[in-house]
């Protein structure tokens, strides 16, 4: 049975009760913790309902941040009833510090708060397999921020949307087919988005991927995505000083995957993360920027022919 069934289940059962159940009925508190924000975190994590293609809280506090699917693919809203919002998009691909900045930015709490809150993986409502660690997991969406949400609200928000799209997807089965664990699978799903200048190519990114990492001897991933990110910074390609980096994000020096996702990927990449193409290719390159042209080979001479085409191009 899954969560959106189970709790169907539930609420039928609770309309034949007499008195409210009590709230162990749904979720054990910690009390160690802060009651309220311990309370509203896992509650807004567990205690959701689906009505058509609609997120729906039950009895909690207003200031709660809920998330509501606007059947615009990955659109989404943190709603609270009767009080005006701010718009944004997260968009994909995002770096998490580029997501806190700009939720700052957008509800006019500090940057601080935000990173604050994101340090506590356990709080928000992450999987077990993201190891507490909030980068790749934070969904992008469209979002009606209500102001008195505040950012572990937010943000789990955000964790839940998520774990809405790793149900979607059937992440946990679909890593455990391809012989990968569900933060594997995501993190090549960071790569793939940050790697594609389409997401019609985004199957093909990942086989590349997989097809390197398979590959006897394991090949190199050479990605300047995973570079730029050990190295905090941005841009489409790394320095010769960049590459020399001992990080374990740079997979010119390591072979393998880096240690995590280096952004917050977007359904279409998981999805590719879990469905690669078929193909023998081992190299991909942007010929074409301006018009998000991407080639693939599978042997060397052919990536250098697309390498120089890629020169002229530019």
């Amino acid at each position: 049975m899954n969560i959106e069934d189970l709790l169907r289940e539930t609420f039928s059962d609770m309309a034949h009760e007499e008195q409210p159940p009590p709230p162990g009925r749904f979720f054990q508190v910690d009390r160690s913790r802060s009651g309220r924000r311990g309370l509203a975190l896992v509650a807004a994590a567990v205690t959701v309902m689906v009505v058509g293609l609609t997120f729906v809280v039950q009895g909690l506090p207003s200031r709660v941040a809920v998330p509501k699917d606007t059947g615009q693919g990955s659109g989404e809203a943190l709603v609270e009833p009767g009080q005006g919002q701010t718009t944004l998009t997260v968009r994909e691909g995002l770096r998490l510090s580029q997501i806190l900045t700009q939720l700052s930015a957008a509800t006019g709490k500090p940057v601080e708060e935000f990173n604050r809150a994101a340090k506590d993986g356990k709080a928000l409502g992450l999987p077990a397999y993201a190891k507490g660690a909030l980068e790749g997991f934070a969904f992008p969406a469209t979002y009606a921020v209500s102001p008195t949400s505040n950012p572990d609200e937010i943000l789990a928000a955000m964790v839940t949307r998520f774990n809405r799209a790793a149900e979607d997807s059937n992440l946990v089965d679909g890593a455990r087919r391809l012989g990968r664990t569900p933060l594997e699978i995501m993190t090549i799903a960071s790569l793939v988005q940050a790697e594609s200048a389409d997401k019609s190519d985004m199957p093909k990114v990942a086989r590349v991927i997989y097809n390197r990492l398979n590959h006897t001897p394991t090949l190199r991933l050479q990605l300047n995505s995973t570079v730029l990110y050990g190295s905090n910074k941005y841009g489409a390609s790394a320095s010769n000083e960049d590459l020399k980096s001992q990080s374990r994000y740079n997979t010119y020096g390591r072979r393998g995957l880096p240690p995590g996702p280096i952004c917050n990927p977007g359904q279409d990449a998981i999805e590719a993360a879990l469905k690669p193409a078929a193909g023998p290719w081992l190299f991909f390159v942007v010929t074409d920027r301006k018009e998000g042209v991407t080639k693939f080979a599978d042997s060397e001479s052919e990536f250098f022919k697309l390498a120089e085409e890629a020169r002229r191009e530019a």
